[in-house]
């Protein structure tokens, strides 16, 4: 039997709350390597490569061989197990956002109906290859990964839209259209009145769908955004509190500052100072101080 072996990154902090990687990784199991019952707070899609093994969600199992994919949703209780004779060796993707909800939709998986044969494993392969070999701390990665992993979902889109229609939901749609005009138009001074008005429906349908697909509410995820944008501009140093504040759509300064402290923990003046201190390169001490004592 080949060598057992994981390979796996997981990143512990994301800027980007649109669609951000949770984890991923390569794996050859050990004879019976389980995992679960338990539920993940993410999105997960994995591809089997060889052998064999089961996944089990609700009162169903899968058996799974090579070209097989199966996906997991944000508290969804599963479970899977290697074969105890040709343990399998999978790919994995983890990831969340804002628009992960939405995205996934369009993908050929369910709850009810959480597995998929892909007709390209090899180019799903490659696909999801590309989301680990672009793996690291910085921005950079950060920005690759992400790209990698749309590619992959789009990919996936096309499996979706051969294998049967696949229509987003009206409710989806208005939730996407409602993101689409905030992400346009957050330093504006927009209310939630303006987003309904823009996706045509009422205030409080509005808030429903949001609640129903996102888990917050229109304001919240205005909020959010704009505190989002707010943290990119006060790293780059540039502009003052109350600049920034106009840019993300607060025409009153103290009134930012209340909702970014109740955001982040602080106030904006201590983030600048936090990320300069972060950004200063360590001070050099001097030859007698670095003598141990």
């Amino acid at each position: 039997m080949p060598d057992v072996y994981k390979q796996s990154f997981k990143q512990n902090y994301t800027s980007n709350i649109e669609l951000s990687i949770f984890n991923c990784g390569l794996e050859r199991c050990a004879p019976g390597h389980a995992w679960g019952p338990g539920i993940r707070d993410h999105y997960l899609i994995h591809l089997v490569l060889s052998g064999k093994g089961s996944f089990h969600s609700g009162d169903r199992t899968w058996e799974l061989v090579p070209g097989d994919m199966f996906y997991v949703s944000p508290n969804q209780l599963i479970s899977y197990t290697a074969d105890s004779q040709q343990p399998w060796e999978y790919c994995w993707v983890g990831f969340n956002g804002a628009c992960a909800h939405n995205l996934v939709t369009h993908l050929p998986f369910t709850d009810a109906e959480p597995v998929h044969r892909t007709p390209d494993p090899a180019g799903m392969r490659r696909a999801m290859e590309h989301i680990f070999q672009s793996r690291g701390m910085n921005p950079q990665d950060e920005a690759a990964m992400v790209g990698y992993l749309y590619l992959f979902i789009a990919a996936l889109m096309r499996e979706t839209g051969e294998r049967k229609p696949h229509n987003t939901s009206s409710s989806s749609q208005y939730v996407l259209n409602a993101i689409k005009f905030i992400q346009f138009n957050f330093s504006h001074d927009i209310s939630i009145d303006d987003v309904a008005k823009s996706v045509g429906v009422s205030r409080s349908h509005l808030y429903r769908v949001f609640m129903s697909n996102l888990g917050k509410s229109p304001i919240d995820y205005l909020t959010e955004y704009r505190i989002h944008e707010a943290c990119k501009l006060l790293r780059t140093g540039g502009l003052s509190i109350a600049e920034v504040a106009i840019s993300v759509g607060f025409f009153d300064q103290f009134y930012f500052s209340r909702v970014f402290k109740r955001a982040m923990g602080m106030p904006p003046s201590r983030y600048i100072a936090a990320q300069q201190a972060e950004a200063a390169p360590a001070e050099t001490l001097p030859a007698d101080s670095a003598r141990p004592e």
